[in-house]
């Protein structure tokens, strides 16, 4: 049954990475036949394992951010990152990095920043003369770091799959502040640091027009990101700082990103911020078919023992020493040809707690481990952040070219600096 759910997964990635169908999909009818027919379940136990919460968070969370992307307010707010940057061109890879950050940190999400920076930065390397791969590289990063971020995308899953294995909340928001710490020291060290060594040789030239300013609409909507992001900070960290406090922890408990996301979202709609139809066209569907779709397959694995299995191979075969080591390798491995997000996560995160039960390191570095592994070749062409940056190629980009950029210098570049910080991090944890 193990062989046979790994066999499972890794059939799924490969059909829908064949067949250019979301991989979900195919998730979700092994989950069927492996739990009705291989372990007796009925059809109705089976549906269950649809991860209802993390479908329900993800679809709140972008729902809101969505206004501000409809209405153009993120997508200008990187045109003014980017024209400040204007008086010193040698910096535009970190302005590049620092839109792509701030913009999915605000909620914009992973795919939805590479959409539109990714076209723009490509754009920016043929104008100015910049390296695709750096260009590339720090649209990536940054998109990743801010997604990472507690309350955005990405650290919202990141916190749903850590609660789903068994974590509890207040950790599961500690382990999600470390992971975007992590992922967004290590790109400001990787991007800044080929910035300061070939700074002589990059030769860019920036010439971007000043972009008009905000909108009421669009400023309305900035303003209640940042507002629904400091009510989604300041509970967690007062009760961080004060977990004595009864009428701190009372509040912690009950606002909820899922239902404040909501509450912004009507206010939005009420204020007219963006077209409704637009905003539901928005949210990520096919993202959250994939997370849900192998999320119900990792459950049947959960029920067969396959988590359990797992985590005893790794805690009994690889040496103590090497363990994080060995989380942030195969998070890499897994990720070249495979999303972060519906894929890696949702195999691995399950089994971190077992692990370290049984090996006494703290779960807070294996999950960075993992995540900071998985991002080290997220911008591989085969994975999904590299499809999205190959596919944005303008045209007379010799796409040939970038595909060997991104595969066989970008890559290495992340995931040896990816070695690096796991083992800056088993020192430090």
């Amino acid at each position: 049954m193990t062989f046979l759910i790994v066999g499972a997964i890794l059939l799924s990635i490969a059909v829908g990475y064949r067949t250019k169908i979301n991989i979900g999909f195919f998730a979700i009818v092994f989950a069927y036949l492996i739990g009705a027919y291989g372990m007796g379940m009925s059809a109705s136990q089976v549906v269950q394992f649809w991860p209802v919460k993390i479908f329900f968070v993800i679809l709140s969370v972008t729902l809101f951010y969505n206004f501000a992307m409809a209405n153009g307010a993120l997508e200008k707010l990187a045109g003014h990152l980017l024209y400040a940057c204007r008086h010193f061109p040698a910096l535009l890879p970190l302005a590049i990095f620092a839109a792509s950050t701030l913009i999915a940190a605000l909620g914009a999400g992973f795919y939805t920043v590479l959409a539109f920076m990714a076209p723009m930065t490509l754009l920016l390397c043929q104008k100015t003369g910049m390296s695709k791969m750096i260009g590339g590289m720090a649209v990536n990063y940054g998109a990743l770091a801010g997604a990472n971020f507690m309350t955005s995308q990405s650290g919202v899953i990141f916190r749903g799959l850590m609660e789903g294995a068994g974590v509890a909340p207040s950790a599961a928001f500690t382990y999600a502040s470390a992971m975007f710490i992590t992922t967004l020291i290590l790109p400001l060290l990787v991007v800044g640091g080929y910035v300061l060594v070939f700074r002589h040789r990059l030769n860019i030239r920036v010439a971007t027009e000043k972009p008009a300013p905000f909108d009421a609409r669009q400023k309305q909507s900035l303003w209640l990101i940042i507002l629904l992001m400091a009510l989604l900070l300041v509970f967690p960290l007062l009760h961080i700082l004060f977990p004595e406090n009864h009428s701190i922890t009372y509040l912690n408990a009950r606002v909820d990103i899922a239902f404040m996301a909501i509450i912004f979202s009507v206010i939005s709609l009420l204020l007219r911020l963006a077209d409704e139809k637009k905003v539901v066209a928005f949210v990520p569907w096919g993202t959250l078919i994939m997370i849900c779709g192998v999320g119900m397959l990792i459950e049947v694995a959960i029920k067969a023992g396959v988590i359990s299995t797992l985590s005893d191979w790794v805690s009994t075969t690889i040496p103590l020493w090497m363990i994080p080591l060995a989380m942030c390798v195969i998070g890499a491995i897994m990720s070249l040809f495979s999303s972060t997000l519906g894929v890696v996560t949702p195999a691995l995160f399950p089994v971190v707690p077992a692990i370290a039960t049984a090996t006494g390191y703290d779960p807070m570095i294996l999950f960075v481990c993992i995540v900071v592994g998985a991002q080290a070749s997220a911008i591989s062409p085969f994975s999904s952040g590299g499809s999205l940056i190959l596919g944005s190629a303008p045209h007379g980009m010799d796409q040939r070219r970038l595909f060997n950029d991104l595969l066989f210098r970008a890559v290495p570049l992340g995931f040896g600096a990816a070695l690096l910080a796991t083992a800056v991090l088993q020192g430090v944890l």
